[in-house]
């Protein structure tokens, strides 16, 4: 009895070179933080500076991400994810990342109606009116839980203004 891996069969991101591409991406977060902690100061004089700490980090980072190359240029060239798969999460990683930056434009509470809405239309198998419902409800009893009652004011745009919040 033999059985089917579609990874075996599959073109897709291999593992080496996801792990190395992450590893290159720490590395190159790493050296930034380094070269800003001591431009700012990474010593100690008297206490430490500004930089010190995160310049600390920023070398456990780059000790780290070294290894992680290290260990991704000798890890199996097998597929880890399929080409179809990495679609998929780019079809939510996308949105998601949109729907972050409209936050800073729209409010929480109108960028999540969209988002939501959206969500459901694109991805899901909704009556319209589900999706609407969904789509106001779920914002309104978001606002009500933590501006009304918890009084924790979240990010607000022009409608929440408008409308004196």
């Amino acid at each position: 009895m033999s059985s089917f891996d579609p990874y075996e069969t599959e073109s897709g991101l291999s593992r080496r070179t996801a792990e190395c591409t992450v590893a290159v991406i720490l590395l190159a977060i790493a050296a930034g933080v380094l070269w800003d902690s001591y431009q700012r100061g990474a010593g100690w004089n008297g206490g430490p500076q500004t930089g010190f700490f995160p310049a600390r980090v920023a070398w456990i980072l780059l000790a780290a991400s070294a290894a992680v190359f290290y260990q991704g240029l000798r890890a199996s060239d097998r597929v880890l994810v399929t080409w179809v798969q990495l679609r998929q999460v780019g079809q939510v990683f996308l949105p998601l990342t949109l729907y972050i930056f409209a936050i800073d434009y729209l409010g929480i509470y109108v960028a999540s109606a969209i988002f939501i809405g959206g969500f459901m239309a694109v991805f899901g198998t909704f009556r319209w009116w589900a999706i609407i419902a969904a789509a106001v409800l779920i914002p309104l009893v978001t606002f009500w839980t933590f501006e009304l009652q918890f009084q924790v004011p979240l990010p607000k745009g022009p409608l929440e203004i408008m409308l004196g919040y």
